[in-house]
């Protein structure tokens, strides 16, 4: 028995050895998938870029760096994620075993008990002079697959790209986590912001309203004068409990994004005090597939596509399977054990090709060619999406700074304007209207600026998590 073993296992080696063969080409990520450089970008070969920086590093706000470390400890999504990582890694162990027999054990006991007219029956009475027979068997099978076309290897390759994917989807996670929780903190800290000038503004009104009423009294205004200056105060005081309003939402969504109940966040920095960054380190396209995780993710969907394309392409080529049973048989359990007379050996291996069900093996093979030019194409439209917002990113990162500089110069004029219109106004020279304008000019322009200075700080997070910093 033990050489019809060792025959039969020699010639499925020496088949595999003679045919194996890559049964099918894979696809290569396309190269020509990058620009040469992103768009608002001076022309460099520098590959050095601003996501190579931890993110508790490119982020200097202790306030902001205790809100990530919360949400990257605590967020349910994350969290979610790792559980994805866990069970692709399990898949992943699972798929080393493809080419290792399954051996299963066994025990059996069965009677029959065939007619007195059958073959059987009659033969069993004139042998044994009994009606009925019993069998006992106790031993273990084995099967084993040859992977003559490279399906379990192509399994093997096609679970592993998919946990490595399982901790791109994880990375790409946790880079929009990062960003949005800085977001929502130089948010908060805008309305901060808006909301110290609104009351402000309410300060001055009020002050402005006494005024007017001075000048009613005096006999220099009408009533128009004061119910103008009144319902530009209300006004004011109008923002106040919208902007009450929007920090409490803003602060009761960072706590969803760090996995608490909503509750007020801890500033300890106004929005003023906070230096605008100005990076200039992007690095090039083509290093976006090794920083971003969603554009890696896509290049191992398609290497997920192109393991898959060569399993279903084995599935039409012949399958060499070698099975063997051995063990203890016997049809009277008291000599059920009696070695050697008990011992019984099968050993069989054959090809199987499919015939009737060739056309199913063969549409599942070109779906899966296919499925690996829509993994193509979503890598690309991946890179297209990475590429232009990181262009978007870097425009904004330009056109705001400009913008504050004039909306700087603006507000500055407007302050002025205000104290030169009071003085014409109490020394009658100008009129309440033009005090009224000054205030309502200045309040918007001061929250814009407000507003600004959050977009450029957003900008820079955008910036960084475009070209994929934030999961490191």
């Amino acid at each position: 028995m033990k050489n019809h073993i060792t025959k039969i296992v020699t010639f499925a080696i020496l088949i595999t050895t003679l045919i194996s063969c890559k049964v099918s080409k894979d696809i290569e990520t396309p190269k020509d998938a990058f620009p040469e450089n992103f768009r608002n970008a001076s022309v460099s070969s520098d590959t050095t870029s601003i996501a190579d920086v931890e993110w508790k590093n490119f982020f200097t706000e202790k306030d902001i760096i205790k809100l990530i470390d919360s949400a990257v400890a605590r967020n349910n999504d994350l969290q979610i994620a790792e559980k994805n990582i866990e069970i692709a890694q399990y898949r992943f162990t699972q798929s080393k075993w493809g080419n290792v027999p399954q051996v299963n054990l066994f025990v059996n006991a069965s009677t029959s008990n065939p007619s007195d007219n059958s073959f059987t029956g009659l033969n069993l009475n004139q042998a044994i002079g009994a009606k009925h027979i019993d069998d006992y068997s106790a031993g273990a099978s084995l099967s084993w697959e040859a992977d003559i076309w490279g399906k379990i290897r192509n399994q093997k390759k096609g679970a592993y790209a998919g946990y490595l994917q399982s901790e791109e989807v994880k990375k790409a996670l946790q880079t929009n986590i990062v960003a949005n929780v800085s977001r929502g903190y130089y948010n908060l800290l805008m309305l901060d912001a808006q909301l110290d000038i609104a009351r402000q503004n309410l300060r001055l009104n009020d002050s402005t309203t006494n005024i007017i009423k001075l000048k009613y009294d005096a006999g220099q205004v009408t009533t128009l004068a004061i119910q103008q200056s009144e319902a530009q105060k209300l006004n004011s005081a109008q923002l106040i409990p919208l902007l009450e309003q929007n920090i409490a939402i803003q602060e009761n969504a960072l706590s969803v994004l760090t996995g608490s109940f909503p509750n007020s966040k801890e500033r300890s920095i106004q929005l003023s005090a906070i230096e605008v960054k100005h990076n200039t380190a992007i690095g090039i396209p083509s290093a976006l597939v090794s920083r971003r995780p969603d554009v890696k993710s896509a290049e191992l969907a398609l290497k997920a596509a192109n393991a898959n394309v060569g399993i279903t392409k084995a599935d039409l080529y012949p399958a060499l399977r070698i099975t063997a049973q051995g063990g203890l048989n016997s049809f009277e359990t008291s000599n059920w054990f009696n070695i050697p007379a008990s011992l019984f050996g099968t050993v069989a291996g054959g090809l199987t090709q499919p015939l009737l069900n060739n056309k199913r093996v063969r549409t599942q093979y070109n779906i899966a060619v296919a499925e690996r030019e829509k993994a193509v194409l979503s890598f690309r439209q991946a890179v297209l999406v990475a590429v232009s917002e990181v262009s978007d990113a870097l425009v904004k990162v330009e056109k705001l700074q400009q913008q504050e500089t004039f909306l700087k110069e603006k507000v500055k004029t407007l302050q002025q304007a205000i104290k030169n219109a009071n003085l014409l106004f109490k020394n009658g020279m100008a009129e309440y209207l033009e005090v009224l304008t000054a205030q309502a000019n200045l309040l918007q322009s001061e929250l814009e600026l407000a507003d600004i200075k959050r977009q450029q700080l957003t900008a820079n997070t955008d910036l960084y998590r475009a070209l994929g910093g934030g999961w490191k």
